[in-house]
């Protein structure tokens, strides 16, 4: 995620913040220093603290869950508003989603029972709403915060866990485009009365509307690409017309053909077709900065790009570009040549293709053979 840096990497999973959470410490800090002074002002940055390792931990349940059905987590993110754990690709089974769902809030249910234990049993319902009081027990506050984490957070509507467990059980009655839709839905209501709550009492609860109807849409579209994915062959999706580089060109005759099409992404082939790499816009950009327009391209391209065959359905490119995150699949026919490129550019029109497609009309690109891609 932009603007984040990483504090370390814990399991395997890489730990990153968020710069938006040092503005938020930065405020706590004035916020306490007003109320108590630079006493009151340090313990209120170690709350936020604490609450956040709880949001962490409840991330790490997720990550955790998830690496039982073999699906890795490449990162957690903490932001303002919580964490943000992204996996490499979507669990398949509604009941391994479940499972992942309720993994995080039961860390939460843990964390609060160990520190009610810890102070002697039972703790007041008053006590623990006391959660912006600088004077009030900070273990009591702590535990109260980890209750309204497992309240909240099971909210039934994308993009909180509730979500995510309405969706599973919903999809073993329904197909999983639908049971995404209507948890997303719901999500997107939640957001509006979020928005209209922060209007009349906390400003904080319309960033918190913002980010729920955006997450909601994401997770709604993300479940459409997927069903229609099933049905689509990769070669119906991909980018046939596009210009390529000779391993032998230079990032000045790259920026020339950056500048005469539309492309962001040029291929750069060997003498029989075959891919050797990927060269964005931003790495010709990078190049021209640090090493000049004569550098090659070949030291400045990207090789680790993934490919597909043209016959594999889209659901496979799909998940290759989620799981990998890169800008684009290669696209090969039998003999490893290349023939397209799929990009997020492409997926998004195929989605507003289908969306206006007459029912019944199909289309299939692969009746006729992909032009071959234009060399410089």
């Amino acid at each position: 995620m932009v603007w984040s840096f990483n504090i370390g990497k814990v399991l395997g999973t890489t730990v990153r913040i968020h710069v938006t959470f040092l503005l938020l410490l930065v405020w706590i800090w004035f916020m306490h220093y007003r109320i108590g002074g630079a006493a009151a002002a340090w313990e209120g940055v170690a709350f936020i603290l604490a609450i956040f390792a709880c949001v962490l931990l409840h991330e790490f349940g997720h990550a955790l869950a998830a690496r039982r059905y073999g699906i890795r987590t490449p990162d957690i993110t903490l932001l303002p508003i919580g964490g943000l754990a992204r996996l490499e690709r979507m669990p398949e089974e509604p009941g391994q989603e479940f499972f992942i769902a309720v993994a995080g809030p039961v860390v939460n249910v843990v964390i609060a029972a160990i520190i009610l234990i810890a102070l002697g049993g039972w703790v007041g319902t008053e006590q623990m709403l006391q959660v912006e009081d600088p004077r009030a027990n900070f273990l009591v506050r702590l535990a109260g915060v980890n209750i309204f984490l497992v309240l909240f957070n099971m909210i039934p509507a994308f993009p909180m866990d509730g979500g995510r467990v309405l969706r599973a059980i919903l999809a073993t009655r329904m197909t999983w485009a639908r049971a995404t839709q209507i948890a997303a839905n719901i999500g997107q209501g939640l957001a509006f009365l979020f928005g209209f709550l922060g209007l009349l009492y906390n400003p904080l609860l319309i960033f918190i509307a913002i980010f729920v109807y955006l997450a909601a849409a994401a997770e709604a579209q993300n479940a459409q690409i997927r069903d229609i994915a099933n049905s689509v062959l990769t070669g119906d999706v991909m980018v046939t017309e596009f210009a390529a580089l000779d391993r032998s060109a230079n990032i000045g005759e790259a920026i020339e053909r950056l500048l005469a099409t539309t492309q962001n992404e040029f291929p750069i082939l060997d003498a029989h077709g075959r891919m050797e790499g990927l060269l964005t816009r931003n790495d010709m950009i990078a190049a021209l900065k640090e090493t000049g327009p004569e550098a090659p391209v070949v030291g400045a391209m990207r090789t680790d790009l993934p490919s597909v065959h043209r016959r594999q359905n889209l659901t496979e490119g799909f998940r290759l570009m989620q799981e990998k995150n890169k800008p684009a699949v290669a696209v090969v026919d039998s003999d490893g040549r290349l023939v397209g490129l799929l990009t997020h550019e492409t997926i998004g029109e195929m989605m507003m293709v289908r969306a206006a497609m007459p029912e019944g009309f199909r289309f299939n690109r692969l009746r006729r053979p992909p032009p071959m891609p234009r060399r410089p």
